[in-house]
């Protein structure tokens, strides 16, 4: 691979912006992918994989630049040269390259091969908790998490088939490949701009993680049925419990941000979703006149996102360790006050993107030991390191009295 200079200067002002002016990953890759409309899908390619991979692997970087978490323009330098260092880069004779000290920077990486926080790139704080909770499990995990996530697509069955969109998107150019264990999903060879595609504005799919599509299918609908999904979002999931109940029937899609639900809104008219109603949650008094009112409730609670650090590497360096304390104390109050919009026989489910035990089954046995009228159905812990997907927890329980 040759280092041209246009790109490489794009990803170190975006690691600048990300580093030191508190950006968000996504929004910094967007940012530079809007600089030169001359970029070829390669260039496109090469800056946002790289920004990426420099975010994702900081910590270890960081170590063998021996740059000592500082971030200084000629400190990001050193980071990126280890980045092309150990990738088999040749560096180009470039001022910032000079005297590159190529052998101490593998001797160096094969050093801190035995300690996990520095090999696996992850904060002090996270690799202790995630340890303690985890234990020999954490390991695999991590390792996992620290795969780029593939990208997938979940076919509108609400315009198309699987099957359909597959040769659609082959016409296309792009190929996919079909994993027998989630009916609707489609992955791809590999990464492209799917959102450009004919087939994409004609609705005929969502990108959306595998692991994320069994949530829907785990709340087990029926058309005709009235969900509610309490924690919508601009509706991923909505927009697949709309498919899944073929239109019929009303899914009341409930969010405190009225900007996602504007989303979900111009998501569902491509998606051609038209039982969906958005509802913006603007007190209490909102869940209290569902009281007793839904055949299924979709909790998608707000957790620590431990189980997505694949495709949100970022996370690593954002989270913080009071974040989750916080973040356990509202998801034990939604789940007892959402609960409440189930009536007797219908079922709700508990669902996060974390990895967790005392965000998941702990939560859940807390519930239940409260709320003596309610019963575990079943749960399902999805492993990214025994998926290939992102890390996720659901749990079916049904309102008996």
């Amino acid at each position: 691979m040759r280092l041209h200079r246009n790109l490489v200067f794009t990803v170190i002002d975006s690691l600048n912006a990300i580093f030191n002016e508190g950006v968000y990953a996504d929004k910094a890759v967007e940012a530079a992918l809007k600089k030169d409309p001359r970029w070829g899908a390669r260039d496109r390619k090469f800056v946002a994989e790289t920004i990426y991979e420099i975010v994702r692997w900081k910590r270890l970087y960081n170590e063998i630049a021996e740059t000592k978490d500082h971030y200084t323009r000629e400190n990001i330098w050193k980071v990126f040269t280890v980045w092309a260092v150990l990738r088999g880069i040749k560096l180009p004779d470039w001022k910032y390259f000079e005297n590159a000290p190529e052998r101490r920077i593998k001797g160096k990486y094969d050093q801190v091969q035995s300690i996990r926080k520095i090999k696996e790139s992850i904060p002090d704080w996270m690799d202790e908790l995630c340890s303690k909770e985890l234990g020999k499990q954490w390991d695999k995990e991590i390792t996992a998490l620290n795969i780029q996530a593939p990208v997938v697509l979940r076919a509108n069955t609400l315009r198309t088939t699987r099957l359909n969109l597959e040769n659609a998107l082959k016409a296309e150019e792009i190929e996919t490949i079909v994993n027998p264990d989630y009916k609707d999903a489609l992955i791809l060879k590999e990464r492209k701009n799917v959102f450009r595609t004919d087939v994409f504005k004609s609705g005929f799919f969502e990108v959306q993680d595998a692991s994320s599509q069994l949530v829907a299918e785990f709340l087990d609908v029926k058309p005709g049925m009235r969900v509610i999904d309490t924690c919508a979002g601009a509706g991923g999931k909505t927009l697949h419990l709309a498919a899944l109940m073929e239109n019929k029937g009303q899914i009341i899609a409930m969010d405190i941000y009225a900007g996602k639900l504007k989303e979900l809104k111009r998501r569902a008219k491509r998606a051609g979703a038209h039982n969906i109603t958005p509802r913006v949650i603007e007190s209490t008094k909102d869940i209290k006149k569902l009281k007793d009112s839904a055949d299924r409730v979709l909790i998608d609670a707000p957790c620590s996102g431990l189980g997505v650090l694949k495709r949100n590497p970022d996370a690593k360096w954002k989270l913080q360790p009071e974040f989750i304390d916080n973040i356990k104390k509202i998801q034990a109050e939604i789940l007892e006050s959402y609960s409440r919009m189930v009536k007797i026989g219908g079922k709700l489910v508990y669902a996060t993107c974390s990895i967790l035990p005392s965000e998941n089954q702990e939560q859940v046995a807390k519930f239940l030991a409260h709320n003596q009228n309610f019963e575990l159905v079943k749960e399902q812990k999805v492993s990214p390191a025994k998926s290939g997907f992102d890390g996720f927890y659901m749990a079916l329980i049904e309102r008996k009295a």
